[in-house]
């Protein structure tokens, strides 16, 4: 049962993260004349990741994102049968934030100010898949050794993770919203890839494989850099 309640708070907090952070964005725009809608995003995102790091944290980790999943994977800190429930419960819990924000924005007659669902895409790096590759495996790099350092059980950073982990997140995405949207989350860009399609479906390898890549190579350089002595 213990192992079914960390699934279902992947869900719920992978859920949210689309829910908000996606439907402020398709609110205010994130178009660079509108920096506001930078900063208003940024900070959805961000607040989500801390509102569910003292939520589901308490129960699953609250990675509500694959390529946590994935450095935790390589780091030993979790097992490969775990993994992949966490990813199908991630990608799930992103899918059903996307459609309940198509259904609302839809019943609501709401402009999508994205004009797609807060799909990331290129656009910012003027459609160069290898400007995205490199935006999304530096960011998620950066992002998640944030992570895997605050979460280090041999270090005692106190009760402080889920603000220093949310704020790191609101980090890259002032940065990386005007280039690709910013995903550093593969659940997250498949959600409302689904729904939007186009060019946001054709792109998506971008942002499944960088933000995988940039995870691997933080767990990697953490195994160094971590250790004491």
């Amino acid at each position: 049962m213990d192992s079914v309640k960390k699934y279902v708070a992947e869900f719920i907090g992978t859920f949210t993260l689309v829910l908000v952070g996606c439907g402020t964005a398709m609110l205010v725009g994130c178009d660079a004349a509108n920096g506001g809608g930078y900063v208003l995003t940024a900070f959805a995102f961000g607040l989500v990741i801390v509102g569910m790091a003292y939520c589901v944290g308490n129960v699953s980790g609250c990675h509500i994102n694959p390529a946590v999943s994935l450095a935790c994977l390589i780091s030993g800190r979790m097992d490969v049968k775990d993994f992949f429930l966490y990813f199908l419960s991630q990608t799930l819990g992103a899918i059903s934030g996307a459609a309940c924000l198509k259904i609302i924005f839809s019943l609501g007659n709401v402009t999508d100010m994205t004009g797609g669902l807060g799909s990331n895409g290129l656009a910012g790096v003027n459609g160069s898949a290898v400007a995205g590759l490199i935006v999304e495996i530096l960011l998620t790099f950066i992002f998640v050794l944030v992570i895997l350092g605050v979460t280090d059980p041999e270090f005692k950073h106190g009760s402080f993770g889920g603000v220093v982990i949310g704020f790191s997140l609101v980090m890259v995405h002032i940065l990386g919203i005007g280039l690709t949207g910013t995903s550093v989350n593969p659940a997250r860009s498949i959600g409302p890839a689904l729904f939007a399609g186009g060019a946001a479906l054709s792109s998506l390898w971008v942002f499944i494989v960088g933000p995988f890549a940039g995870a691997a190579l933080a767990a990697l350089v953490y195994k160094f850099i971590g250790k004491k002595g």
